[in-house]
């Protein structure tokens, strides 16, 4: 039956609700990295990431029993230190875990040291007067040319595939790979030559661009433009576990880090280790580090992932959502 005239004007204004609503989560999804992977518009996906496997034998124990047990199931390994190639061997006896590579251009503590995967005399550089890496990233700057970066990152991850394993995604050891734009440069290039995802964040947004300028992070025009050209995965943000002066007050420093987040795709890097004599000769930072190693395996932090809804994913997992994606996209 025909109805005759005009709809009532409640039912027009229904109609632009819902279609205000379709927009606006339409945009909201579009304009996250959480959504270009299919999430649903508003979800919090975090990609918690153990830093530093390999450093050092306490770091790959945390690393392993996290993965064992699967409470964290995401980690990157340093290739120049002692302990690297135990951590990759051990990773190819678990099928093929999320291991990336650490790409790592210094040694920053004062007596466990490591100096460059590639021969010294092609990166003379990257190399300090004791014959190691720098300790800090500025040193770096200042030494070494973009060419010397690229000819080390390529040996750490040639090292790696060389040991008969393929990492699922490269990151940057104290974010030396975007100290400068000749340097991100190189870091971007090679992710898309072995097509292993960076950690490139998305910078379209002017609030998480100001943060890392705040941070002393050279965030120029270019360097936004350039992230945004890059065409693998991207990080809606990044950020690291809060400290704390108890391991109950870092666990709420660590909600309230996750509580603060906009909804997207955000890598958050922790540095798990088991307590021992050795670890605190090493750093002193080693308390937070046994901390890290508890930390994702508490019950109450997983209540806490739980009740708000936060889903945990692996770069292994990122990119099998992309390759689906694209797929979809692809015409029968």
């Amino acid at each position: 039956m025909k109805v005759k005239g005009n709809p009532p004007a409640y039912l027009f204004l229904y109609l632009v609700t819902i279609m205000v609503i379709m927009i606006s989560c339409s945009n909201e999804k579009d304009n996250t990295n959480a959504g270009k992977l299919g999430f649903p518009a508003g979800t919090k996906v975090l990609l918690m990431h153990c830093d530093d496997a390999g450093m050092c034998e306490e770091a790959n124990i945390a690393v392993s029993n996290y993965f064992i047990t699967g409470d964290i199931r995401s980690a990157a390994v340093m290739i120049p230190c002692p302990y690297a190639e135990a951590m990759v061997q051990w990773a190819k006896t678990q099928g093929s875990p999320d291991l990336g590579v650490h790409l790592t251009l210094t040694s920053e503590w004062k007596t466990w040291r490591w100096g460059t995967v590639a021969d010294s005399v092609n990166v003379p550089g990257l190399i300090d007067p004791e014959g190691k890496m720098w300790h800090d990233v500025p040193d770096v700057l200042m030494h070494a040319t973009a060419e010397e970066v690229e000819t080390e990152v390529r040996a750490q991850i040639n090292k790696v595939l060389g040991m008969g394993f393929r990492p699922t995604h490269i990151d940057t050891h104290m974010g030396t790979l975007y100290g400068s734009i000749d340097y991100l440069k190189v870091f971007l290039k090679i992710a898309k030559e072995y097509n292993l995802p960076a950690n490139a964040i998305d910078l379209s947004d002017p609030a998480i661009a100001e943060n890392f300028r705040k941070e002393g992070y050279p965030i120029t025009t270019e360097v936004v433009d350039l992230l945004n050209e890059y065409p693998l995965p991207k990080l809606d943000n990044f950020s690291s576990v809060p400290n704390g002066k108890s391991y109950e007050e870092k666990r709420e420093n660590f909600f309230a880090l996750v509580s603060s987040l906009k909804p997207g795709l955000t890598e958050i890097i922790f540095h798990p280790s088991v307590e021992t004599d050795n670890l605190k000769t090493i750093t002193n930072s080693w308390q937070q580090r046994v901390w890290e190693a508890e930390l994702f395996s508490d019950p109450l932090v997983k209540k806490f992932f739980e009740d708000n809804g936060i889903v945990l994913i692996t770069w292994k997992e990122i990119m099998e959502r992309k390759e689906n994606a694209e797929k979809q996209k692809r015409p029968v």
